[in-house]
């Protein structure tokens, strides 16, 4: 039986050590997506590449520093990327859709929604709809993120069942191969912690923007999701059949029995924080226990401006996020009720900061 599943695939894993396009690389993913294909699955592809491919179209040498290049790159390389692809679907019958994604995307709900009913759309037409950062706006260091992270929210926004992240190494290693002849490849992970994480280390190639910690990340968001994470090599062969069909490829992260609702899962991964608030211990506790709202008498610091609806981080006496939530007041608006009790209000003023309904307790490994 077919599974719904993304497919994200790295810079590294489709370009050369000189940024250009390899078409081998894009060749065998073609075969290998149309293959997923007549076995019954429904895919969407994240296919990072559009600067690299760019940067040698327009003669560049080395990838600049500056925004505005990058951006002016990635929208070269961007339709280089997908007209290759497409000419090699093509072989297979396959008609694939770009779609290009924004913070907007994520951070507004009607938007978000919006973009869940068009690539669910594509998929009911027999489409693979090809996602990517839109790049040539994206003001964030050129990036929402990354696109594992992207992938991973994808995979929630359509209720995926698998996420696959392709890379150029086999999967997470107890320490880093290349350094440790002794490292050894951790087949499967039930449960996300903090000492992964720190064996996961920091960014991947030069030419992508993501490592390992970036695809740890994307695996939490999606095992709150109710989805299992297949992290492998691009270039095994058969590597997308077997992980979606259990073939033990690579590192497989399990979702969790427990999960968050879609909206919590919209506001705890997909919506940006722009700003925090701390609370005592009193509201911490009851808080975390669930199901209670921020009242303004909890709150002990606003940091950040922000408006209302707007997502903030939740922080303990300790500094520490427990939770996100959207607030019910502005942040002057919270500033001028923080610390007093409901009957200490203003007539009309509301005492909830943060309504239960809008608040997630920041899920832990």
């Amino acid at each position: 039986m077919g599974v719904r599943a993304v497919i994200k695939v790295g810079t590294s894993s489709v370009t050369t050590e000189r940024g250009e396009l390899d078409l081998g690389a894009l060749s065998k993913l073609a075969d290998e997506l149309a293959a997923a294909r007549s076995a019954g699955h429904e895919l969407v592809l994240v296919l990072s590449g559009a600067i690299a491919a760019g940067l040698p179209a327009l003669g560049f040498e080395a990838r600049p520093s500056d925004i505005r290049t990058l951006q002016a790159i990635a929208a070269v390389g961007q339709p280089l990327l997908v007209e290759r692809l497409r000419g090699l679907l093509a072989a297979h019958g396959i008609v694939p859709g770009q779609v290009l994604l924004d913070p907007y995307d994520f951070g507004q709900r009607s938007q978000y929604l919006h973009a869940r009913e068009t690539l669910l759309r594509l998929l009911e037409l027999g489409v693979i709809p090809v996602v990517n950062e839109n790049d040539t706006v994206a003001d964030d260091e050129i990036r929402f993120g990354d696109n594992d992270r992207i992938a991973a929210l994808v995979a929630n926004m359509i209720g995926a069942e698998a996420l696959v992240l392709l890379t150029d190494t086999d999967g997470l290693y107890t320490a880093d191969p290349r350094l440790d002849a002794d490292a050894s490849l951790i087949e499967e992970i039930v449960s996300l912690d903090a000492e992964l994480e720190v064996v996961a280390g920091g960014a991947g190639s030069a030419r992508g923007s993501g490592g390992m910690a970036s695809k740890l990340a994307a695996a939490r968001i999606a095992s709150w999701s109710g989805v299992r994470t297949v992290i492998a090599a691009t270039a095994t062969d058969g590597v997308i059949a077997a992980a979606l069909e259990g073939g033990g490829v690579g590192t497989t992260v399990q979702p969790r029995a427990e999960r968050l609702s879609g909206r919590k899962l919209w506001i705890a991964f997909a919506r940006p924080s722009t700003g925090h608030i701390v609370v005592d211990a009193g509201a911490r506790e009851a808080l975390a226990a669930g199901g209670r709202s921020l009242l303004a008498a909890g709150v002990r610091e606003v940091v950040g401006e922000f408006e209302v609806d707007a997502a903030v981080d939740i922080r303990g006496p300790d500094g520490r996020t427990f939770a996100k939530g959207l607030t019910r007041l502005d942040s002057a608006g919270i500033r001028a009720v923080a610390g007093r009790r409901s009957d200490e209000l203003p007539d009309g003023r509301p005492g909830e900061v943060v309504h239960a309904d809008d608040l997630v307790v920041v899920p832990e490994a």
